[in-house]
């Protein structure tokens, strides 16, 4: 089996750098755009992943099972869960039981402003520290009850959309015409709860005007879910339903996965416009050798030969560009933070979506040489020879 020499394939990549630059140019903005793709969906599923514990169980109010916001349980219900339950976790004495209410709101600069920023507010009490692990104040203090303060996430200004020095220690928003002072920072790293700010349980249950819950998240030690789930079936009389609080953020990602979907389809749509652009370039390249190719046929080498080379010369202009989109997405994208409704989280460039991007280059190098080659080496020998 007679081939090109490799070293023929990567001389002829110099001989037109205009077609090397644009070829570089699109593979680089089309790999670059997959792992973009890629990285949004693998950054929001790993968000909501890492949202939920593990032994957490979370009591909802029935036919409220997909949002925390629309739920609405009974006050007594975290004391009854406790006397109810054994087997909840507790550490000296204190059961890892938090009771939180949850509501989207927009908090002000001014109790007059016609505008403010939307942001996600849960109440809760210091067990909340206890059941949710991932969450750590590293700055300032815990608020006080009582005194209108506040407890922000680290990604909350993202979320609201505000420089990261707005939401320092002692500056105030206006909500529910109170003034409500940042006392303290916290961190939930992966997590949607990074993008919330937290308010003591009861102040928040004033400013709402409501005196019930929105849930309660319980951390089980020797308890099992059914355990759980049986006292909620029980008590008919609460209306309750019990969910694992990974299920409830499984559910979440299910809900999301139309917008992932819609996600991939525009990249590969805005993708296929970019290959179509490359098969022009490519067209408009062969067709200038065609001659070059008749003279390699007349001696001796096989069509099939040159159908390699010419896909060896696309395959490493696009694995050039393919590295460049890659160092691009690790370099400037990966950790990148984007909002959505449930809060923020990263964009994430990790071994799979490296891969899909690579894979996505090699694609596009291959199908984008073959159309070309094929009507570069259609021609028979004789009009080859003579074309121009």
């Amino acid at each position: 089996m007679r081939l090109l020499p490799f070293d023929y394939a990567v001389r002829n990549l110099a001989r037109a750098p205009l077609r090397l630059g644009l070829s570089l140019a699109g593979s680089v903005l089309v790999v670059l755009l997959v792992l973009a793709a890629g990285a949004f969906v693998r950054g929001m599923d790993q968000s909501l992943q890492v949202s939920g514990g593990e032994r957490n169980v979370i009591l909802l109010g029935a036919g409220s099972e997909e949002s925390f916001e629309r739920s609405e349980i009974a006050p007594s219900v975290p004391g009854l869960a406790l006397a109810s339950i054994p087997g909840i976790k507790q550490r000296i004495g204190v059961a890892y039981v938090s009771p939180e209410v949850f509501l989207m709101t927009t908090l002000k600069d001014k109790p007059d402003d016609e505008t403010g920023y939307q942001v996600m507010l849960r109440g809760v009490t210091p067990t909340a520290v206890l059941v949710h692990a991932q969450m750590r104040v590293t700055e300032g203090r815990w608020p006080d009850a009582g005194k209108d303060e506040i407890l922000v996430g680290a990604q909350a200004a993202t979320m609201m959309g505000l420089a990261l020095e707005r939401l320092a220690i002692g500056k105030t928003f206006t909500f529910d015409s109170r003034s409500w002072t940042i006392v303290g920072r916290f961190e939930a790293p992966g997590t949607v709860m990074e993008a919330e700010v937290w308010v003591p349980l009861s102040d928040l249950q004033i400013a709402a005007k409501r005196d019930n819950l929105s849930c309660v998240v319980m951390t089980l030690d020797n308890a099992e879910f059914d355990d759980v789930d049986a006292f909620a079936k029980t008590r008919l009389d609460l209306e309750l339903v019990a969910m694992r609080e990974t299920a409830y953020y499984s559910k979440l990602r299910a809900f999301f996965r139309p917008i992932q979907m819609m996600v991939w389809i525009t990249a590969i749509l805005i993708a296929s416009g970019g290959l179509f652009g490359g098969l022009n370039t490519m067209y408009a390249a062969f067709a200038l050798r065609i001659r070059e190719m008749g003279s390699l046929q007349a001696i001796g080498y096989p069509r099939y030969a040159l159908v390699l080379s010419l896909v060896q010369e696309s395959v490493l202009a696009t694995a050039a560009g393919t590295l460049i989109a890659a160092a691009i997405a690790v370099l400037l994208l990966d950790g990148l933070t984007v909002s959505f409704s449930m809060g923020v989280f990263g964009l994430a460039i990790d071994s799979t979506v490296l891969l899909t991007g690579l894979a996505a280059g090699l694609i596009l190098g291959v199908v984008g040489a073959l159309p070309p080659a094929w009507r570069c080496l259609r021609l028979p020998i004789s009009e080859a020879l003579k074309a121009f």
